[in-house]
């Protein structure tokens, strides 16, 4: 349990470290887009701001998810990672649409300036900062084994490629294409878009305890390896945050001792331990009589 509550802790470093970062980038690219007439860079700057609030909740979900257990939370406080990402996806997809109907309007409306190219310099400088986010980010995601920051990860690797892709479209427009920054705006909204319905069917999936198939085959094929084991008759999993709960029924010889099913048990939680980092695995041992009748009632 110290353990894990140590990598909530690492992870949490990540998420400070991003919201420091995105708020100087956001405030930068709001302020710059306005002043040196791009809009595409105050796109990626409300973009980034959205980051900034994303951050925030995901912090504020994980020092949540470490509190211990209570009397109202027997499980402990692990979902509230994940409510956090839900939260943070509704944040996402508003400001996205909002960026999306003010490209639009602007475009259709013909206000097409060409901005100041001193712009891509700050677009190229925010790419590569992000890009450095993004390594020190999922390097400490590693570490924790956080499935959150990893996430935040790759949203500071999409973040960097808008980035690039800014400085692009701005370049472009000193050969005439104004109408480049205006397009290069709404598709940088599209991603905002995007990222907000991929974080919203992320989070509503492990809420509603959805798991994944090929995972439980491989911890039922490892578990078949062990002796004693002559059959997984179930095996289900969900999502506490980062964390994984498995419950799985085992059936063995019907003439074992108490103290031979308790240590079959022992080797299960500690081989999905060590080989799926899996902390919670509750097992239940029946004797492989009932084999037969189990195959019935599932027929």
């Amino acid at each position: 349990m110290p353990n894990k509550y140590n990598r909530v802790k690492l992870a949490e470093r990540g998420a400070r470290v991003s919201i420091s970062v995105y708020i100087i980038l956001a405030l930068v690219k709001v302020l710059l887009g306005y002043f040196l007439n791009a809009a595409s860079l105050s796109a990626d700057g409300f973009n980034n701001l959205t980051d900034v609030v994303s951050s925030v909740t995901v912090l504020i979900g994980l020092k949540t998810a470490r509190k211990p257990a209570d009397s109202d939370h027997p499980y402990g406080h692990w979902k509230a990672e994940p409510i956090a990402s839900l939260i943070t996806s509704f944040i996402m997809l508003f400001v996205g649409f909002q960026v999306l109907q003010s490209s639009i309007v602007r475009i259709i409306s013909g206000e097409i300036t060409p901005p100041d190219q001193s712009a891509a310099i700050v677009s190229v400088a925010s790419a590569i900062v992000l890009y450095l986010l993004y390594r020190f980010n999922l390097s400490l995601a590693n570490k924790a084994n956080s499935a959150g920051l990893k996430a935040v990860s790759k949203d500071n690797l999409a973040d960097s490629l808008t980035s690039s892709a800014t400085a692009i479209a701005i370049t472009g427009a000193s050969f005439g294409w104004g109408w480049l920054d205006g397009v290069m705006a709404v598709i940088v909204s599209l991603i905002i878009i995007k990222t907000g319905v991929e974080v919203f069917k992320d989070s509503s999936f492990s809420l509603s305890d959805g798991f994944k198939d090929k995972h439980l085959t491989e911890y039922k094929n490892e578990i078949l390896l062990l002796p004693h084991v002559k059959e997984v008759a179930t095996i289900k999993a969900r999502m506490y945050g980062a964390n994984t709960y498995v419950d799985v029924t085992i059936l063995v010889d019907g003439m074992m001792t108490v103290q031979e099913g308790h240590d079959v048990t022992e080797m299960i939680e500690e081989v999905l331990y060590e080989k799926y980092d899996i902390m919670h695995t509750d097992v239940h041992v029946e004797p492989d009589t009932i084999e037969d009748q189990f195959n019935k009632d599932q027929m």
